[in-house]
């Protein structure tokens, strides 16, 4: 093509556009109504693709992801468990033929002191290559390197900032490079601030490791496998030398793991979430393509107003090519204008998706916003759908004949059948998928609802938790550290608000306790038989409001001197004890052996645990398993380097934050409390299956919604478009002498047939599609009930839909009618 080619093609597209603009300005109605079609249905997908994106395509800003793993250990109750390995065994891993790679990682949790209360950080202690291990560069200054930290040396005092913790201490200061930072009392230079998606550990800071050829400490290794090793080659290799760690440091591996199981960087959260994100993104897609038939409906409907001009233009020799690209130009105009409402509207849908996702289900790294992958996304969809709901309208309209400008008014008559027909197989379409997703939300909704009041066995109602980590080297011996707790108790009790405190070492709901195993004296045991163990002060159970079934529970005494005693469950009581004699029998748990300093037991717990009393059952492994059998001894009994107070208030239980960890500072001024306090009802909420049946129930619901909305706007412009078609016919029938009931009847009756198959149609599509509805909803989509209120509902809308143009008409005046044009 020659320069002055391409600049005539240039000036055609120019007029296409501004001609296609002036079209869509002389009809407002149409156009704003097919921008918000299309807004709601491209912002909705837009804004789900951007999670999925984030969580499932892009998670990571590290160096080849997709080859790190984790390494874990499968045990009888099916958990994978982590593990440690030293630092010999570290050198020896790096060794292997399948790794590439391999970096140590423990965690600090210190206090930033120097102010006037401690404040509790996350600190994360990386080996020396651990950030060229990440790959991902420091956002001011420069990340931790070999010389931080040198083998039989000491670390250097120098630190790195995690990127939110130099956003929300330092206003984002680049000037913080070479000031220090005090932790524990100790002053550390800080050398850099890592990126924003580099969340390692969720680290607030980040230290040099000092790795030592000693037994004493497990550390977590990272492992980056060499290009090309499956996970199940890398398996096969590192499981024999798993094992010889194991041999070496038993205490760093659980007691009864079976088998190494590669786990790679996301696998966890896929399982999570991607099923959930999947569905998501399917009813966005659905309702993007009830959007879509929308504006075909729309644009049929205003081809009648433009047959008349395009049989001219025709007629004067415009080529059918030359007709459809203007058509496909006014719809293009449409698609992106409604893109660009539809980023607005997705900016603000991504805010509210990410605030309501399951918090632990998805890595703190992944960049959920709208970036440039995600636009391209949107200007793909937008070109697309487009060029889908755009074609067929200008291929009719491209095609008429000169002799259609002398049967205009025969059609304005009878009505263009061809057409009817058309707008029967797009509204049937809308139907059938408006009562799809209808019947997916409600299941979503049903399912999240029995969720939100399945029973706790607790009352979480204005009762928070209080985190309080122990610094090493303090408190190190077991009278120091049970008369320390028990301060903290009695201060934290006599805080004006507090109605109940109690002190709790990991009894914390709705996710408590550990397990481990256990025997009864004088009872065979299995080798799988565990239980949910916590170590909890007496308060515990009227702070949560757990009731006494059998027995009692210790008295301040027992306390006291650590008495090794404990109260059971009922599903423990049931489970090993049906003929109920259950108080009386003593139990022991093996790995209630001392540790210190990090875990201090009392002399008598060696002997066993009696039995005293029973409490009801409370959920402790989600809102949907089956209740655990469970013990609670006194948390003297073994007290490790961290507790918790657990407080009931007599109103909102975070106005108490301040004046509780006041208390708790007056009794050690170096002591912090842990940042993240919330009350149990959020702790609850954030559950995976709350929030994630929250999520799927409340975005199906507000999708479902919106395809109602637009269904019912789709049937509007069917039946006003029919009304139009039409109008000649309906004049001389009044004129024959047909009363109104006989025009709305058949008004009603020509849209009867697209709803009902649409109705039946969407039926049988939610009978198919049940299964893969029941994948993340616990309800099922072929609930009679559901079906039938979702048939209800799109019935009545429908019908409101169709009465203002069925009802004009009937009111039509004859003689206009005749006269019309």
């Amino acid at each position: 093509m020659t320069i002055t080619g391409q600049g005539a093609h240039m000036k055609m597209v120019f007029q296409d556009i501004r001609f296609g603009i002036r079209q869509l300005i002389k009809m407002p109605g149409f156009t704003f109504t097919a921008i918000v079609s299309l807004a709601l249905g491209i912002g909705a997908t837009t804004a789900v693709f951007s999670v999925v994106y984030a969580i499932l395509l892009d998670p990571y800003a590290y160096k080849n992801p997709d080859r790190m793993i984790h390494m874990r250990l499968t045990v009888p109750s099916g958990d994978l468990n982590g593990f440690g390995v030293t630092g010999t065994q570290w050198q020896e891993l790096r060794k292997s033929p399948v790794v590439e790679d391999t970096f140590l990682e423990d965690d600090w949790n210190p206090s930033i002191t120097g102010g006037d209360l401690p404040e509790d950080v996350q600190g994360v202690y990386l080996s020396s290559n651990g950030f060229n291990f990440l790959g991902v560069p420091a956002a001011v200054g420069r990340g931790l390197q070999p010389s931080d930290a040198v083998d039989g040396q000491d670390p250097q005092p120098v630190a790195v900032l995690g990127y939110k913790f130099w956003q929300r201490h330092y206003n984002s200061d680049p000037s913080v490079i070479g000031k220090t930072i005090q932790l524990n009392r100790k002053n550390f230079a800080i050398v850099g601030v890592a990126g924003p998606r580099f969340t390692w550990g969720d680290g607030d800071v980040y230290l040099p490791l000092k790795i030592t050829g000693d037994q004493v400490k497990g550390f977590y290794a990272g492992v980056r496998l060499k290009p090309g090793i499956t996970h199940a080659q890398a398996n096969a290799a590192l499981e024999p030398l798993i094992f010889q760690f194991a041999k070496e440091t038993p205490k760093h591996f659980p007691t009864d793991w079976k088998h190494l199981r590669i786990v790679g960087l996301n696998e966890d959260f896929v399982r999570q979430l991607g099923g959930t994100l999947y569905l998501l993104f399917g009813a966005v897609a659905l309702l993007l393509m009830i959007g879509c038939s929308n504006v075909s409906i729309l644009l049929l409907a205003r081809a009648t107003a433009r047959q008349h001009e395009f049989a001219v233009r025709s007629a004067i020799g415009a080529s059918q090519s030359r007709i459809v690209r203007q058509l496909l130009t006014e719809s293009l105009l449409l698609s992106l204008t409604g893109a660009g409402m539809g980023l607005l509207l997705a900016y603000k849908t991504v805010d509210i998706i990410v605030a309501n996702l399951p918090q632990f289900s998805f890595p703190h790294e992944a960049a959920i916003q709208i970036n440039v992958p995600v636009l391209i996304f949107a200007i793909l969809v937008a070109v697309t759908t487009g060029v889908l709901f755009g074609l067929w309208p200008a291929w009719q309209l491209s095609r008429p004949e000169v002799s259609q400008i002398m049967q205009s008014n025969t059609r304005k008559t009878t009505g263009d059948v061809k057409g009817r027909r058309t707008h029967a197989v797009l509204i049937g379409g809308q139907i059938a998928l408006t009562l799809l997703m209808m019947a997916g939300a409600g299941a979503a909704i049903e399912g999240f609802l029995k969720v939100a009041h399945t029973p706790l066995g607790y009352d979480p109602h204005n009762v928070m938790s209080v985190g309080i980590p122990i610094h090493d080297g303090t408190y190190s011996t077991w009278p120091e550290r049970a008369a320390y707790f028990e301060q903290i108790y009695a201060k934290v009790a006599d805080v004006p608000g507090v109605e109940l405190a109690a002190v709790s070492s990991n009894a914390t709901p709705p996710d408590n306790g550990f397990r481990t195993k256990f025997e009864i004296v004088g009872k065979p045991s299995s080798a799988d038989q565990s239980v949910r163990f916590n170590m909890v002060s007496k308060e515990y159970f009227p702070v949560l409001k757990m009731p006494l079934v059998q027995g009692r529970i210790w008295d301040e005494a027992e306390t006291r001197r650590g008495a090794a005693v404990t109260v059971v469950n009922e599903a423990f009581a049931k489970r090993y004890f049906p003929a109920g004699d259950t108080v009386g029998h003593t139990m022991k748990v093996p790995e209630l052996k001392p540790q210190p300093p990090y875990l201090l037991t009392a002399p008598s717990s060696e002997d066993g645990l009696l039995i005293v009393g029973v409490v009801a059952d409370k959920l402790d492994e989600g809102l949907s398993k089956p209740v655990f059998p469970e013990v609670f001894v006194p948390y003297t009994v073994a007290m490790g380097m961290y507790t918790q107070v657990l407080v009931r208030a007599k109103g909102q239980p975070l106005t108490l934050l301040h004046p509780i960890r006041a208390a708790v500072n007056s009794i050690d001024p170096d002591q912090q409390t842990n940042n993240d306090v919330r009350d149990l009802e959020h702790w609850i909420m954030r559950e995976p299956e709350w929030a994630r049946g929250q999520l799927v129930a409340w975005l199906f619901g507000a999708f479902a919604a919106l395809a109602l909305a637009l269904a019912s706007v789709g049937l509007y412009s069917v039946v006003a478009y029919a009304v139009v078609q039409r109008t000649n016919e309906f004049g001389i029938r009044i004129a024959l002498g047909a009363k109104k009931g006989h025009v709305l009847g058949i008004v009603f009756r020509s849209t009867v047939a697209s709803v009902g198959t649409g109705i039946v149609t969407g039926v049988v599509l939610t009978l198919a599609l049940n299964k893969v509805m029941a994948s993340w909803s616990a309800e099922s989509s072929r609930d009679p009930l559901l079906l039938l209120a979702a048939t209800l509902v799109l019935s009545l809308v429908a019908t409101f839909a169709c009465i203002i143009p069925a009802w004009r008409a009937a009111g039509i005046d004859p003689m206009k009618a005749i006269r019309y044009e």
